[in-house]
């Protein structure tokens, strides 16, 4: 009797083992490329991992390329029938990449474009075109105010809620030697850094204005609220003393870093460094309100898409991890392990996320949150960087500096829509 047990485990075993062979030797495997970041890449492993064991008859092999090589690498291999089933993508290359044919839409069923619409902070319908998505995130950016514990203390100030009350607390912390010289500042400066989104989508339309139309085709920033803004910028290093002061140190973030500045505007992703910055006790909270209350934000993603080169059964499989990593469960993964926010309100506005010290504010900027859609980002901050340059090196008027600003951009614009 003990025989007969012994004989039908093993072979129930076998049949198991066999089983288990034969399903592996019929997975359908696909790839998933992103560029190298080893937070992203630590996260991406642990979303294969759960989204390997729930979908058995699926293995993703995952794929990293420096950041420089990146573009370069996707645009060579999709065409050639090779690479990426799977892609990510930065959001401000969406338009090359559907003109290059290397993306497809995603499938109408199983991402409804109105569901998503309801389900996900309202910047990411940057990847809509009609009634169809292109691409989604797993987890987006967003700006807010960094500050240094240390010099607000010891100035005697809270962190600020308002625009007013900013300049008033920069004002406080701004240091100047014997000459005149700035030796500390209270808030950084730089179109260079994060300042042009916070120009373009924070202030522009805290003075009431649009800085463009026609799905950003048209630049509207040439206007009274363009340049009640312009002049707010430009003013913070005006004064005695003044607020900030354009070039010190270099880098916004290198004297924020160091400890020489007192309030920093920057992005979710500057969260990691600060972190391993010795020395340093920092907050954040959100970006300021205007007088009136009103708030803005700017947020930049990157997506997920499906190539062309995705067909047949492998692009069943790509649908099914692209609904995988856009998932509750991959957002809070992703927050956990990269400190990127979750796209979806679902995730972001719990009431740890929402109320978390670091997190918080840019999570709850999200919900005001502006995406620019840019047909060249490098370009188009050289002009602000140019605009800002003419009133503070020669002097110009901010209304007469604007207009050549927009005049620019404009061109730059219509150039990119031409072709």
């Amino acid at each position: 009797m003990e025989f007969r047990r012994l004989k039908a485990l093993a072979l129930a075993t076998a049949t198991s083992a066999a089983a288990l062979v034969g399903s592996a030797a019929n997975a359908v495997e696909i790839e998933y490329w992103q560029y190298f970041f080893d937070a992203r890449v630590q996260a991406m492993e642990q979303l294969i991992a759960n989204f390997e064991a729930a979908n058995p008859d699926i293995t993703v092999k995952m794929t990293h390329f420096p950041y420089a090589d990146y573009r370069t690498k996707v645009a060579a291999a999709i065409p050639a029938g090779e690479g990426p089933d799977v892609v990510q993508l930065f959001y401000g290359w969406l338009n090359d990449y559907v003109a290059a044919d290397l993306i497809q839409p995603l499938p109408a069923d199983a991402f409804p474009a109105a569901e998503i619409d309801a389900s996900f902070f309202p910047m990411v319908q940057a990847m809509k075109e009609g009634d169809q998505y292109w691409a989604l995130p797993t987890a987006v950016r967003s700006l807010a105010l960094f500050y240094n514990e240390r010099l607000l203390d010891a100035a005697g100030i809270t962190p600020p809620e308002t625009l007013d009350e900013m300049i008033a607390a920069a004002k406080a912390m701004t240091e100047l030697d014997s000459a005149g010289n700035v030796t500390q500042v209270g808030l950084t400066a730089g179109m260079t850094a994060q300042d042009h989104h916070w120009w373009r989508e924070v202030l522009v339309r805290q003075m009431g204005g649009t800085p463009y139309v026609d799905d950003y085709k048209t630049v509207n920033y040439n206007s009274d609220a363009g340049i009640e803004a312009l002049e707010f910028y430009v003013g913070l290093t005006e004064g005695e003393p003044p607020a900030s002061s354009f070039g010190f140190m270099d880098e916004p973030q290198a004297a924020f870093k160091a400890g020489r500045a007192g309030m920093h505007i920057d992005g979710s992703f500057r969260i990691g460094s600060l972190n391993n910055t010795r020395g340093l006790k920092w907050g954040v909270t959100e970006l300021p309100a205007n007088a009136d209350g009103v708030r803005s934000n700017y947020s930049s993603y990157w997506v997920n898409a499906i190539t062309t080169k995705a067909e047949g059964e492998k692009y069943d499989a790509a649908v099914k991890f692209m609904q995988y990593v856009t998932s509750d469960e991959a957002m809070q993964i992703w927050l956990d392990v990269v400190g990127e926010l979750p796209a979806k309100p679902s995730v972001g506005l719990t009431e740890a996320n929402a109320n978390d010290p670091v997190f918080g504010a840019f999570i709850r900027g999200l919900a005001y949150a502006n995406t620019t859609k840019f047909a060249n980002e490098s370009g188009q901050r050289q002009l602000m960087v140019e605009m800002v340059e003419r009133m503070t090196l020669q002097g110009m008027s901010a209304a007469d500096s604007i207009a050549i600003a927009a005049e620019a951009e404009q061109k730059l614009l219509d150039e990119y829509y031409a072709d």
